[in-house]
């Protein structure tokens, strides 16, 4: 149902009940004042009345008229007081004994109701559910003896004594007026409402591109400007999850492309150690190892892989651990001493006598440190040399070092090896199938732990990483 046609049922809904309350209301009024009237002209009347109606109870009974006072004398003012009420019709009475009947066989039956309440109150009056203009009512008399001890009296509310409404229902005409006003107010904010759909359809059918032109400082203007807002904020999201998914399809291929190159090599090598091995040749040492050299290489583009969708995340959350750096690092110098010793790099460790402990994210901290370890054997040259040196500071922080005395980084490329996707010259000539996501992620796994990553030629001519944090950081 439309706007509009809602108002107008609920306001009908509204205004019915509360008409007919107020006609009900009037009525009543009307009803309370005519038997007020009444009662006191029946006790002031009967008096006067009584010794017509004892000399013939048979015909008494009918109009009872009232007795006027004296006028004033000739050219005197009337006495001050309400002017009495033109138009009044007489009340009609008839008599009755002490048993409730009538000496007067026209005079009416007294309802049952009537007959009830009378002998516990001197004044009965007929009950209603909607008020009518006839009045209805039974009074004892103050003798309370002979054919007129009770006098059934019968008037009407005319005039309109107690009444709340004007006698005219002209009254009726602004009350529709002001509903007809109502409705066509309601036109043009009904027109405004369908202006405003209409925007809003056109936007989201666009994206949420265009923006609402719903001009006013009112609740509507209210809207349309919260919908703008709304639809920014949509877009913006939109904006950033395509980015998001460029990125990814952008990193899958990638990814594909590089993982495919040393599985390729990987194939070949293990293509010929079948065939060597079928025709009884002995092994080939140097495709053995290239084979396993290409099998690690693909593992660490699969964990970098794990670890950037993970770092990728609109919401990265920290899995905190104790972690203790000097189990962490031997694990990673373990890992890669195979890798060297194919590369003909040597490595090792060096770590202090006393327990290293920080709380860290136990999975993506032996990752960083694990890319930082790969890049200074993968990058090193034969017969070069690695040192992963772990130290307490001052019994506050933790200070790892990895340093190489490989071929080094130029000194404009060392600010931007932490960059996703970056790779230096030397890296590409030695391995033109890397990614360039190895330092990023030690990067971002250094930033979200709150640590400190440093990047800067070796004193032996290669490249030094520094990684540096607070020991014994509380447990989130």
């Amino acid at each position: 149902m439309k706007l509009r046609a809602r108002l107008a049922v609920a306001t009908i809904l509204v205004m019915v009940p509360m008409t007919f309350a107020l006609f009900w209301y009037d009525g009543a009024a009307r009803h309370r004042a005519a038997e007020q009237k009444l009662t006191e002209f029946v006790l002031g009347q009967m008096p006067t009345a009584r010794e017509a109606c004892e000399a013939a109870p048979s015909s008494f009974g009918g109009e009872l008229r009232p007795s006027l006072p004296p006028g004033p004398p000739r050219g005197a003012r009337p006495p001050p007081g309400p002017p009495r009420p033109h138009g009044a019709r007489p009340a009609v009475v008839h008599a009755y004994d002490e048993s409730l009947h009538s000496a007067n066989p026209d005079a009416p039956v007294i309802p049952e109701a009537l007959a009830r309440a009378i002998h516990e109150q001197d004044v009965a009056i007929a009950s209603y559910v909607l008020p009518t203009s006839s009045v209805e009512l039974l009074a004892r008399m103050p003798w309370g003896t002979g054919p007129c001890a009770y006098v059934l009296a019968r008037g009407t509310t005319d005039p309109t004594w107690g009444a709340v409404l004007p006698e005219s229902n002209i009254w009726l005409l602004p009350t529709v007026a002001v509903f007809a006003a109502m409705l066509l107010a309601l036109g043009p904010v009904v027109r405004r409402i369908r202006k405003l759909t209409e925007a809003v359809l056109r936007s989201a059918s666009a994206t949420y591109a265009d923006a609402v032109l719903i001009e006013g400082d009112d609740e509507i203007g209210v809207l349309a400007r919260a919908f703008n807002a709304a639809g920014r904020e949509i877009r913006s999201q939109l904006e950033e999850k395509d980015r998001r998914e460029q990125a990814l399809r952008h990193f899958l291929a990638n990814t594909t492309h590089d993982v495919m190159i040393p599985l390729t090599v990987l194939q070949g090598h293990l293509a010929t150690l079948r065939e060597d091995a079928a025709a009884g040749k002995p092994v080939d040492v140097g495709a053995l190892v290239s084979a396993m050299d290409e099998a690690h290489y693909m593992a660490s583009l699969v964990h970098n892989l794990a670890a950037t969708a993970r770092l990728e995340a609109a919401d990265v959350t920290l899995q905190r651990c104790e972690v203790d750096l000097e189990a962490l690092v031997k694990r990673v110098v373990g890992r890669h001493r195979p890798i060297a010793k194919q590369l003909g790099v040597s490595i090792e460790t060096a770590v202090p006598g006393e327990p290293v402990t920080v709380s860290a994210d136990v999975t993506l901290l032996e990752q960083a440190i694990s890319n930082v370890t790969y890049n200074a054997v993968r990058y090193n040259r034969p017969g070069g040399h690695v040192a992963v040196i772990l130290d307490r500071v001052a019994n506050e922080l933790f200070r790892l070092r990895v340093v190489d005395d490989g071929p080094g980084i130029p000194e404009a490329e060392l600010s931007r090896l932490a960059e996703r996707g970056f790779r230096g010259n030397e890296a590409r000539s030695r391995a033109p199938d890397g990614q360039g996501l190895g330092l990023h992620i030690t990067y971002r796994a250094a930033k979200l732990h709150g640590f400190r990553l440093t990047l800067r030629p070796s004193e032996y001519g290669g490249l030094e990483v520094e990684l540096e944090g607070e020991l014994d950081a509380p447990v989130g």
